[in-house]
């Protein structure tokens, strides 16, 4: 249904400043290469995780990641350009190109300094990272190097990439804040929009991390679940759970200012109301204990969206699988929720498609403003033994039906980085 000022009611908030609505998605992920085989995998449990052919990862003690399937990177880009972009730009053009298709929106038509590119990458080009260093030091040394190796490993060039293809001109960067980035990614769009600095941007978060470096160094930090089944290795919530599960993917948002979707007659999605983003100041790698730095980045994405906490229907949660994010980030939500924690639905979609590092922030926006878009909580799957200290409503198992009209995404990063965005109903 397209934009009208009748169902849209007013183009500013309660602060009388632009609205900010989501006009479309695009989804490269483990469980789907685009919105819909993304959601339709969400709500029926499908995960996408797989043993990893031990043979190209020499060495390594993991079993098991979320890879994506079936991308055939040509189908965006042609032969040459796809020999010189590293697979985590690959995953961010085509999902930018999905969500610019969806919205509809012509940047060619714009001011291009009212346009901007933000995406979000927790560490960007991985992949070309090691096999470059493999040039060096087991190939033939440095003059081995690709003369492409700079511009294909730095984790901005998605953001870059996706300006050049679209002619934006406005605000273009990336936000790298480990596995927060692509919340802030969007969240920092959103208030460039909301502070008049653009008028619509491309905003997100893209990943490829399953090499055998990034392996081997989350396996001897402890973080990865060992297990080689893999129905058995993303278990948030759960008392079995034992780590996360690396994946890859990403996931972008067409933003924009409520009048330029209206007066262009596109459909909204969903509005984005409020981002909270705040640092626990404790570890490096665990989360605050308290849970308060979490549960303050909730509180100001609500204050920002003049929400209260009992109007909060879902809450999809950073919900990693890790024996202390669970249980710190349930403290966090009955901080954030105050009395209405028991009641608020949540889930963790970390259950189906993996830890996505910095693009996980950029998926799971997706997956928030379908489940306003259909009226349904994503379970979180696997969750057969519930630990006592993670005692709120997780939804297990099986897609449940509620009317929301307003949910937040959380996004919590190593060195203590919290992200928080507040989505509403379309037309409220």
């Amino acid at each position: 249904m397209a934009a009208s000022l009748t169902d849209t009611q007013r183009l500013t908030d309660h602060a009388g400043r632009p609205r900010v609505v989501v006009t479309g998605t695009g989804v490269i992920s483990p469980v789907g290469n685009n919105t819909k085989d993304f959601w339709d995998a969400l709500v029926q449990g499908r995960h996408g995780i797989g043993r990893i052919d031990k043979a190209l990862y020499p060495g390594v003690r993991v079993n098991t990641a979320a890879e994506v399937k079936g991308f055939e990177p040509m189908d965006f880009m042609d032969r040459k350009e796809a020999r010189r972009t590293d697979r985590y730009c690959q995953f961010a053009i085509a999902a930018a190109k999905e969500a610019i298709e969806m919205s509809g929106i012509d940047f060619s038509s714009m001011d291009p300094f009212d346009t901007g590119s933000i995406i979000g990458s927790g560490v960007g080009g991985l992949g070309t990272l090691q096999d470059q260093f493999e040039e060096l030091l087991v190939r033939g040394g440095p003059d081995r190097i690709s003369p492409l190796f700079i511009p294909m490993m730095i984790s901005n060039i998605a953001a870059g990439k996706i300006s050049m293809m679209y002619g934006i001109k406005g605000a273009n960067y990336c936000v790298t804040t480990a596995c927060a980035s692509g919340t802030h990614a969007i969240g920092e769009a959103f208030h460039k929009i909301k502070l008049g600095y653009l008028k619509a941007a491309v905003a997100g978060g893209a990943e490829a991390p399953i090499t055998r470096i990034a392996l081997a160094g989350f396996a001897n930090m402890k973080a990865l679940n060992m297990t080689d089944d893999p129905d058995l290795a993303s278990l948030p919530f759960d008392v079995r759970r034992g780590g996360f599960v690396i994946a890859e993917g990403a996931g972008i948002l067409v933003l924009e200012t409520m009048e330029n979707a209206v007066n262009r007659g596109a459909e909204i999605l969903a509005e984005i109301a409020g981002y909270g983003a705040t640092a626990d100041a404790y570890h490096i790698t665990s989360p605050d204990p308290e849970g308060k730095g979490a549960g303050m980045a909730m509180k100001l994405a609500m204050r920002e969206g003049n929400v209260r906490p009992e109007e909060i229907g879902y809450i999809n949660a950073h919900g990693t699988g890790t024996p202390l994010n669970d249980k710190y980030e349930t403290l966090a939500i009955k901080f954030a929720m105050e009395g209405s924690a028991a009641s608020v639905s949540v889930s963790s979609t970390k259950s189906v498609t993996g830890h996505l590092l910095g693009a996980a922030g950029g998926v799971e926006s997706v997956a928030t403003i379908m489940a306003i878009r259909k009226g349904l909580i994503p379970p979180t799957v696997g969750l057969n033994e519930p630990d006592p200290e993670c005692d709120l409503d997780y939804t297990p198992h099986t897609a449940r039906a509620k009317t929301i009209n307003a949910a937040l995404s959380n996004s919590l990063g190593f060195g203590g980085q919290n992200g928080t965005l507040l989505f509403r109903k379309a037309g409220m």
